[in-house]
C-alpha cells in the first residue's frame, strides 16, 4: 500500500489570480465542497485517507468497491469525496448529508451508501504504479491523471481545469449555484507539497447583519468562546444561524463585560442558559450558552448559507448600534441561482 502523505493545502486569496505573475502560469478549478481525501489504490486493498490522518475508508464503502473495480492501475489520486441530490438537471452537492457518514453504526453508513452514494472527484496524481510522481511539476501530474482516469465512468471524475482567467471568474460565480465552494489555483510548475498552503483558495465572501442571542463560555473557563447570532424569518421567529469565534484572549474578557448589561436572568437573578442542538460532532462537547436579551446587532462575513445556518463559522466585522434587531432578516441574504452539477462535471 502507498503511504499517504499530508494533502498539499491552499491560501485565501481575495481574488482570482494573475497568470502572469507566476512562472509557469496557472491552472484553476472548482472548489469542491466536500471531504478532503487521498485514494490509495495497490491492486489490492483501497485505503481512504482524510486531511486531518483520520481514515475515511469505513465510511464510503461504495467507493471502496468502485475504485477497486474501476481504477485500470494501481495508483495514489488526490481529491475531494462529495454527494449530490436533487431532482435531475437541478443537482447540487449536499455537505449536510455527506456529513451524516461519520457515524459509529455501520448499518448506517451501509443504508446511507446506497440511498446517497457519494462520488469521488479526483483532482491531482501523487503516485502511478512504482512511480512517486510528487515531485513533477503540477502540469505533468495533471496530463498523467487524465491520461490514468479518462474515460473511467461515474462515480469517479476527474475535475475540469482552466487556464482562462475570466473563466474561472465566471466559474466563481455560476458554479456556487450547484454547491461548490469556489475556485482553486494552482501554479503549474510547482510539486505536490504535503502539508504546505501553495495552492490559492477564491471563496465566496459576503456580510448579513445578525442579531446577538447568547454566548458559550470560552474552554478555559474564562471569557466568551462564541458568540451565538440569529436571524429572523418570515414569521418574525428568531433562529439560531451559527457561532463567531477566533476572539483574542483580552478580548473574550472583555466580552463578558460588554454583554453583561445583555444577560437573561431568572428572578432569582441568575444567568438564564440554553442548549444548542446536539450533533454527531458534538460528541460529549458541552453545548450549553448564556442566554442574551436579542437587543444588539453586529455585522458579520460569510461564505455560504447550508439550509438556515451558516455553513462556516462566520467572522466578526463589525457592531451596528444603528440597526434594529427586527430588521435582521433571512432576505436580507444574496440568493444564489440554482446550477446544475452536471454542468460542473461534464
Amino acid at each position: 500500500m502507498y503511504e499517504i502523505p499530508a494533502p498539499m493545502l491552499a491560501k485565501s486569496v481575495p481574488e482570482v489570480p494573475d497568470p502572469d505573475k507566476f512562472a509557469g502560469g496557472l491552472s484553476y478549478e472548482p472548489k469542491w465542497d466536500g471531504f478532503r481525501a487521498l485514494v490509495a489504490w495497490d491492486g489490492t486493498d483501497v485505503e481512504l485517507g482524510s486531511r486531518g490522518a483520520k481514515p475515511l475508508t469505513r465510511y464510503f464503502p461504495e467507493l471502496v468497491e468502485a475504485c477497486a473495480r474501476l481504477l485500470p492501475e494501481p495508483c495514489l489520486l488526490d481529491g475531494e469525496i462529495v454527494v449530490a441530490d436533487g431532482a435531475e438537471g437541478a443537482q447540487r452537492l449536499q455537505w449536510e448529508i455527506l456529513s451524516q457518514r461519520i457515524h459509529p453504526a455501520a448499518s448506517r453508513v451501509r443504508m446511507l451508501s446506497e440511498t446517497h452514494p457519494a462520488m469521488f472527484v479526483a483532482f491531482d496524481l501523487l503516485a502511478r504504479g512504482d512511480r512517486d510522481l510528487q515531485s513533477e511539476p503540477f502540469e505533468t501530474r495533471r496530463a498523467e491523471l487524465e491520461d490514468l482516469l479518462g474515460g473511467v465512468p461515474h462515480p469517479l471524475h476527474v475535475t475540469r481545469t482552466t487556464r482562462d482567467r475570466d473563466l474561472a471568474r465566471r466559474w466563481l460565480a455560476e458554479f456556487e449555484g450547484a454547491g461548490l465552494d469556489g475556485v482553486v489555483a494552482k501554479p503549474l510548475a510547482q510539486p505536490y507539497a504535503p502539508g504546505k498552503r501553495t495552492m490559492f483558495k477564491i471563496k465566496h465572501a459576503r456580510t448579513a447583519d445578525v442579531v446577538a442571542l447568547g454566548y458559550r463560555i470560552h474552554k478555559s473557563g474564562e471569557g466568551v468562546g462564541s458568540l451565538l447570532v440569529g436571524l429572523y424569518d418570515a414569521a418574525g421567529t428568531l433562529r439560531s444561524v451559527g457561532g463567531v469565534a477566533a476572539w483574542s484572549d483580552a478580548r473574550r474578557r472583555e466580552l463578558i463585560d460588554e454583554l453583561a448589561p445583555l444577560v437573561e436572568r431568572d428572578e432569582d437573578g441568575a444567568a438564564v442558559t440554553g442548549e444548542t442542538d446536539r450533533s454527531r460532532f458534538s460528541g460529549s462537547k458541552d453545548v450549553s450558552f448564556v442566554r442574551l436579551r436579542p437587543e444588539r446587532v453586529l455585522e458579520v462575513r460569510y461564505d455560504q448559507l447550508e439550509g438556515e445556518r451558516f455553513r462556516h463559522t462566520v467572522q466578526f466585522e463589525r457592531w451596528r448600534p444603528d440597526r434594529d434587531p427586527r430588521s435582521c432578516r433571512f432576505d436580507q441574504l444574496e440568493t444564489v441561482s440554482a446550477y446544475d452539477l452536471g454542468d460542473v462535471l461534464d
